[in-house]
């Protein structure tokens, strides 16, 4: 597609070359047009340019063969001049050529093959001795009525002075040399007309109409209108603005659009977390207010009433600093600290202290690490901890079994290690699994449950993975369990230097 450069270009030459060739072709139609009428009218052979330059010259070859005949009986046999009968023998030969002959003696006209263009010029012909017949061609006799004279002068029998005229009715070709001139102006104003008219519907077509287009376009996005689409086929500057556009306008729609998802977040997180503190807050003034009232009488009661309010507070306190974090780690404020970790070392650690944690609820840990014990990886201990933690505690959630298992396998993948953390809970629906890593989702969206929780678990869970330039994703049966795996990257023991996004973004 042409540029908007090129195009201008473009109409710039059309704007020259068209109208030349146009008129130049309707020139030529004109006049070949006019010039085929000439010859056929005057019966006469010539060329156009000759004939628009000096059409004399073609009405003097139209009487010449008479008038040579004229000047030759002059010379040598000037009585036959008086001769009525050669004389129209000689007009009939040249009267259908516009032409026609008139005889003078001593100052009057005894012979006129057309009286009436006669009294036109009578006045105007030359006198006696006047002409010089070595003139060729005659001469121009212009004003009102045009004619080409010719005149020869003789004696008749008895002395007197005589003169024979040949004269040419030029009427009859201005009007044609007119048409010519007439009909090539208003050729030229056609076609400039039509030149201006092609080009301003081009112009109109892959400039202002994409233009009021794109106004079109601004003025229904200031009324909020963002699904307006602006499509227009051209890689010119024009097509490219209206690209840019369109992805603005999709961007910006992008931008709306995840704004009010955030703030139907943010509600739905204000109702979450209000819910969720309404249920400890409530206990922990329920409690508190029956220690004030005297009903924990005993030293027992009073003991357990402290202890449940100290549980609750603890719960409120996990709350809050969970919704904490998470601001800052969608913020990407959070500063990793990333070491080389032995995953063999780490993840024995963490299993002896989730051991601990999880045989007080009934819940077995088995664990499986199929890795070398040399493996080491890139990763911040204390947010991947994290990781392992939200994982867990909501798989513990979950649990609907007498008998709780959680499996850990870890497995190698070549550059990556593959983690998987297995319980035998109740599961997820297959329609909840693709949104169980969004902020703020829980699949039980009634919270007429004891489970608690914001919601924000998986989500920081696969924040911290992605930071460790790895992949989070979940595999459910209902009624059987769930399977969460994630990836971590090895660490090349060639390289001195490894690059993490998270590393790079947030410290």
């Amino acid at each position: 597609m042409l540029k908007l450069k090129n195009k201008i270009i473009i109409a710039f030459f059309i704007l020259i070359t068209m109208p030349i060739i146009m008129i130049c072709v309707a020139g030529g139609t004109i006049v070949n047009f006019q010039m085929h009428s000439i010859q056929e009218t005057y019966d006469v052979e010539s060329d156009t340019m000759e004939v628009i330059t000096n059409p004399i010259q073609i009405f003097n070859r139209l009487t010449r063969g008479v008038y040579n005949e004229i000047k030759l009986v002059a010379l040598k046999a000037p009585e036959k001049l008086e001769d009525e009968s050669y004389i129209k023998n000689l007009n009939e030969e040249i009267q259908n050529k516009y032409s026609f002959i008139t005889v003078r003696k001593n100052g009057q006209y005894i012979y006129s093959g057309n009286s009436r263009k006669l009294n036109l010029i009578a006045n105007s012909l030359p006198a006696f001795g006047v002409y010089d017949t070595n003139v060729d061609g005659g001469i121009y006799v212009g004003g009102k009525n045009p004619f080409l004279l010719k005149a020869q002068d003789f004696y008749f029998s008895d002395g007197g002075e005589g003169t024979i005229f040949v004269i040419t009715d030029l009427n009859v070709l201005v009007p044609q040399i007119k048409a010519v001139v007439i009909q090539s102006i208003v050729s030229f104003l056609i076609i400039i007309c039509f030149t201006a008219l092609v080009l301003m519907l081009w112009i109109y077509r892959s400039i202002v109409r994409p233009l009021n287009i794109l106004r079109f376009a601004t003025n229904q996005i200031g009324e909020g209108d963002l699904d307006y689409s602006v499509s227009f086929q051209s890689n010119d500057e024009i097509g490219q603005l209206c690209y840019d556009f369109e992805k603005m306008r999709i961007r910006l729609k992008e931008l709306i659009d995840d704004r009010l998802r955030y703030e139907e977040d943010i509600k739905e997180l204000v109702s979450n977390i209000s819910h969720d503190l309404k249920t400890p807050l409530t206990a922990i003034k329920g409690y508190a207010e029956g220690l004030m009232d005297g009903v924990a009488d005993t030293p027992q009661k009073q003991d357990k009433y402290l202890k449940t309010i100290c549980a609750k507070a603890n719960d409120m306190s996990v709350l809050v600093d969970e919704l904490a974090f998470y601001a800052k780690i969608d913020c990407n404020t959070v500063p990793y600290s990333f070491t080389e970790i032995n995953l063999h070392e780490y993840f024995d650690d963490c299993i002896e202290e989730l051991t601990l944690d999880l045989e007080v609820k009934n819940i077995e840990i088995v664990f499986k690490n199929e890795v070398d014990p040399t493996v080491l990886i890139m990763a911040d201990a204390e947010q991947l901890k994290r990781v392992i933690n939200n994982i867990i505690g909501n798989s513990v959630k979950y649990l609907d079994k007498k008998k709780g298992t959680i499996r850990i396998l870890i497995s190698d993948q070549k550059e990556n290690v593959l983690i998987a953390i297995e319980d035998n809970g109740r599961g997820i629906a297959d329609q909840d699994i693709p949104y169980i890593f969004d902020r703020f989702y829980r699949a039980d969206s009634s919270r007429n449950t004891k489970k608690g929780g914001s919601g924000l678990g998986l989500a920081i869970a696969k924040k911290i993975i992605e930071d460790h330039s790895g992949q989070i994703w979940a595999k459910s049966e209902q009624g059987r369990g769930t399977t969460i795996f994630f990836t971590l990257r090895k660490v090349k023991k060639d390289m001195e230097q490894y690059s993490y996004k998270g590393a790079l973004g947030n410290e």
